[in-house]
């Protein structure tokens, strides 16, 4: 079979191998979560899916799966640039603008904003927070430190990030038992901020998972406190997409006017019966 060939077959083997790993890990995770007695609002175990699919994709291809988290960690040899660490805290920042947006609308059309103190909750700040974090990166670690680089070596970065986005928000599950408007909502969020990561992880070498992780954690601490997007309501949901689409454009009418870096092509010397 011609090596090119044989490098299609590897590459959709290993996102087929993730994201059977992800999906069905997620659901037992989930299913675990009352048995816990873990709260939710601190710490959803599903979150832990694609870490683990990440695990098993080591055990599918090891002689892999270093290259594919090139830059997950902190490296002494990454690139720290002044326009990196300016991508870096522009991405920090969208967060902020994605949650300001939610409130302005919840608040325009409602005339009332549902901020949720700290101490309206039976568990600290600083557990809350730490947990948050965690559960972050042990998704992201996935998306966009495995399967966002993985499809980079096949697709430009736009449509990378579009194809992980939509698999990020089909990943959970229970928000299709919503309303259609409140999964749409969902589905256009999670596309729109795998877009704006995607684009400001693209090229970056070193500390994509902390990156990631805080985007992320950001996100969910927003949710939690300042707006109402936990709550299983439509409206809230909507803004919430209409928020992160908004916030994208920027980063995707700045990618169009500075082209990335072409996608790398991992070829990976293996040992005979590696596979």
């Amino acid at each position: 079979m011609p090596d090119h060939e044989n490098e299609h077959q590897g590459w959709a083997a290993e996102a087929g191998v993730f994201l059977a790993v992800a999906f069905v890990a997620a659901g037992a995770f989930g299913a675990a979560q009352s048995t816990t007695g873990i709260p939710p609002e601190v710490l959803q175990l599903t979150q832990f899916g694609p870490a683990l699919a990440v695990a098993a994709v080591a055990l599918f291809r090891p002689g892999r799966i270093m290259d594919r988290l090139a830059g997950t960690l902190p490296t002494r040899t990454g690139t720290r640039t002044g326009v990196r660490a300016r991508r870096a805290g522009a991405l920090l920042l969208t967060p902020v603008l994605i949650i300001a947006l939610c409130a302005g609308g919840g608040l325009l059309t409602t005339g009332s904003l549902p901020v949720t103190g700290p101490q309206a909750l039976t568990h600290p700040l600083a557990l809350i927070v730490t947990a948050q974090l965690l559960g972050a990166c042990a998704e992201e670690i996935g998306w966009r430190c495995y399967l966002q680089p993985l499809l980079r070596t096949r697709l430009g970065p736009i449509t990378a990030s579009v194809a992980v986005g939509l698999l990020w928000g089909l990943w959970h599950v229970p928000v299709f038992a919503q309303e259609p408007a409140y999964a749409a909502g969902f589905l256009l969020a999670t596309t729109a901020m795998s877009v704006i990561l995607g684009l400001a992880l693209d090229g970056v070498r070193s500390n994509r998972l902390l990156l990631a992780g805080g985007f992320h954690t950001l996100i969910n601490l927003g949710m939690l406190y300042v707006t109402d997007e936990t709550a299983a309501t439509t409206a809230p949901m909507l803004f919430l997409g209409a928020a992160a689409l908004v916030a994208a454009v920027p980063w995707i009418a700045t990618a169009r006017r500075a082209p990335h870096a072409a996608p790398d092509r991992i070829t990976v010397a293996t040992a005979p019966g590696t596979r």
